[in-house]
């Protein structure tokens, strides 16, 4: 065996195996676990539900492979986004995902992240000539996007009038038909939903913020089995499962 490939298997298996000994001499076994139930909303490419009523899409294989090399039960139930988050803000033992992870809701969760990356972009049309080189220039011009969204919470907190929906997909087809100018989305969100609606020609004219989403559970979750998925999410990352998730949707 390639002395590389020897050490990275080594490696990873010395993390699962620390994370292991802690749980166990904090007294839990992980095998025990009650299953854990995990919230989330349809975010494709990152959560979604299949035609058989299937919860897939990148954070979701992550989280189930995550779950998985744990050997804790978990169980996904995909809800509107209010609903979910507010779950795992009032009930114990839930986490929600893919929550973006900004500093206003920091200290109001357990987090176990990065899941995904996830750069807020402005999409235009490519006949507009739209050109930004910063946030403030966008201020001019109508912004499409999703009511109660971080894109959309981060755009108000700094002053910007928007042109909100209840259906983040209703904005591809708004800015194809010139309703609105610029549309405030994910950098992998918004060219998924255009596809489904058959509009293409977008181009992103300015990234303005970069940013991680991971899993929110709720304050009082065990320090010890948030430590113990950390752990496990960072050995998928060592060993380039992360990155072969990713390479499925692209």
């Amino acid at each position: 065996m390639n002395i590389c490939l020897w050490l990275m298997i080594f490696r990873t298996k010395m993390t699962r195996l620390t994370a292991g000994l802690v749980l166990a001499l904090s007294g839990i076994n992980v095998s025990a676990v009650d299953v854990v139930k995990l919230t989330t909303e349809s975010y494709p490419p990152f959560n979604m539900m299949t035609k058989s009523g299937h919860v897939s899409g990148i954070s979701t294989d992550i989280i189930r492979e995550l779950f998985r090399r744990s050997q804790i039960p978990v169980q996904i139930e995909l809800l509107p986004w209010n609903r979910a988050y507010t779950m795992a803000q009032e009930t114990p033992n839930i986490g929600v995902y893919s929550t973006t992870r900004t500093q206003e809701r920091e200290s109001l969760f357990k987090w176990v992240s990065p899941l995904t990356l996830n750069n807020w972009v402005f999409l235009a049309r490519s006949d507009s000539n739209i050109q930004l080189s910063s946030l403030d220039d966008a201020r001019k011009y109508r912004i499409g996007a999703y009511r109660g969204g971080a894109t959309a919470r981060y755009l108000e907190s700094k002053g910007f009038d928007l042109d909100v929906v209840n259906r983040n997909d209703l904005n591809a087809l708004k800015l194809a038909r010139g309703r609105i100018d610029l549309w405030a989305t994910g950098h992998l969100l918004g060219p998924y939903l255009a596809r489904k609606h058959g509009v293409d020609g977008l181009v992103n004219v300015l990234t303005y913020k970069e940013t991680t989403m991971g899993v929110a559970f709720h304050p009082e979750t065990s320090d010890t089995l948030i430590e113990h998925l950390n752990n496990t999410l960072q050995s998928m990352y060592d060993d380039g499962t992360v990155n072969k998730i990713y390479d499925e949707y692209r």
